[in-house]
């Protein structure tokens, strides 16, 4: 099961949900697929969706997954590596209208960089993820990339 999470801000993400779902309908994904599609209009077709899960819901869906796909929020992010589960990140865009800013794309990049998620960029590339991200053993420990978060979350802090 491929658990997809968008994460709670306010602008929907309906280029990651309805690319998901155009994939479950043209085959290239066939895993069963549940997620939580918070603020949208998106209705899937393919897959079940639910804008928000009780806190308790999602960390069993979490748990339960053998893949999560997930915004590029860094709580959704540590609250898959948390589990060890192989996680695949695609970062809201400010040009598509799905984020105020960018800050997810380097979100995206320190992780992948670190070797603890594989970030995608394109809808396009999730089938490719799914399959590398099950046979790939991530590394979902190191204390370095939680200090490279904080420091990077204080400098955005400072910003805003």
């Amino acid at each position: 099961m491929i658990f997809l999470m968008v994460g709670t801000h306010t602008k929907p993400f309906n280029r990651l949900l309805q690319g998901i779902d155009d994939l479950i309908g043209a085959g290239e994904i066939r895993d069963k697929v549940v997620a939580q599609i918070g603020n949208t209009d998106y209705k899937p077709k393919n897959y079940v969706g639910k804008k928000f899960f009780e806190e308790g819901d999602r960390r069993k869906l979490i748990a339960a997954a053998d893949v999560i796909i997930t915004h590029a929020g860094a709580g959704c992010i540590i609250d898959s590596l948390i589990t060890g589960k192989p996680t695949i990140v695609f970062p809201r865009l400010r040009k598509f209208g799905e984020h105020t800013d960018d800050h997810q794309l380097e979100i995206a990049k320190a992780f992948g960089d670190e070797g603890k998620v594989v970030p995608v960029y394109d809808v396009s590339g999730i089938p490719k993820a799914i399959n590398d991200v099950k046979s790939i053993r991530l590394d979902v420990s190191g204390r370095k990339l939680t200090e490279r978060l904080d420091e990077y979350l204080k400098a955005i802090d400072k910003i805003h």
